[in-house]
């Protein structure tokens, strides 16, 4: 299972509802490596990672998942994988020491010492049902089994949205951890973008059903930069520099798609670097017009 290049690669995927479908998908995570799925809420995150679990059935295109086809070799690769969604899968009568008892006979590979552990770390208790748990013990729960069953793919839907930034931070600790394996990979998809500048190594922008970008996440913020200047100093900017243009009262703010060649070109203003959430928003505002007021 670990002879592959990349963990996961989508091609073409679409997928049509009423009111909303997925065109043209596609991006690939390679194996070792953590890609951040980014975008707002509704933007077709979630019915990305359905559709690559086939939860939803794709109208056209191909995922394949360690190179097996997704559909073809269904049961195979799930025995591989580790999903962890927003809210928890299991009945909220459970606890932990029962829950262990079950996967035990689900997955082939899980392992009661490993879920102890994270039991411990993460200080859950073994007997209390998960309807008293918090949000963020109901997570760490769901890492904990996630975790345990020797999985070569972590899946993650807005797995961090919700928490605290102190229990934020302890997960993004353990998913840096299971990364240090090469044969180990995560998808993980968030609008929260300062956890997965802390973590990812590429990153996918999704926005209505379409991607806006995908690359390493140090290109994406070395190639973008952020331009302040007076209102009455945008038509100066060339448009084929600018993504889109925020202006306020107190000037503008433009970004710009290539920082290094826009200092050059554009000495006399100031070009700062800039973030994955604000490259996120310009170019989700410039999808319909290259300038916005707040």
């Amino acid at each position: 299972m670990n002879d592959y290049q990349n963990a996961i690669e989508i091609k073409n995927l679409s997928k049509k509802f009423d009111g909303f479908s997925l065109n043209d998908i596609g991006f690939t995570v390679p194996k070792g490596s953590i890609m951040g799925f980014v975008g707002q809420n509704g933007a077709g995150k979630t019915t990305t990672i359905k559709s690559l679990l086939n939860i939803y059935r794709a109208d056209s295109g191909e995922i394949k998942i360690f190179d097996l086809d997704s559909v073809q070799h269904e049961l195979d690769i799930k025995k591989h994988i580790a999903v962890v969604f927003d809210e928890i899968p299991f009945h909220d009568i459970l606890n932990a020491t029962q829950l262990d008892k079950i996967l035990k006979e689900i997955y082939e590979s899980w392992d009661t010492n490993t879920f102890n552990n994270y039991l411990e770390r993460f200080a859950l208790p073994k007997k209390k049902k998960i309807s008293q748990l918090s949000k963020g013990m109901k997570m760490k729960l769901q890492i904990a089994i996630a975790l345990s069953h020797n999985a070569d793919l972590l899946i993650m839907d807005e797995a961090t949205g919700g928490l605290d930034p102190v229990v934020r931070n302890e997960m993004l600790d353990v998913f840096m951890e299971y990364i240090q394996d090469e044969n180990h990979s995560i998808l993980m998809s968030s609008h929260i973008t300062s956890d997965l500048e802390k973590i990812a190594d590429s990153i996918t922008f999704i926005h209505n059903g379409k991607i806006l970008m995908s690359g390493y996440k140090d290109d994406i913020l070395e190639n973008h930069g952020m331009l302040k200047c007076p209102k009455d100093n945008i038509s100066k900017i060339s448009s084929d520099d600018i993504v889109s243009v925020r202006i306020s009262n107190f000037g503008a703010e433009i970004m710009l798609k290539d920082l290094m060649s826009c200092r050059n070109k554009y000495r006399d203003y100031i070009v700062d670097k800039t973030t994955l959430d604000e490259i996120l928003l310009f170019y989700v505002r410039g999808m319909d017009k290259k300038e916005w007021s707040i």
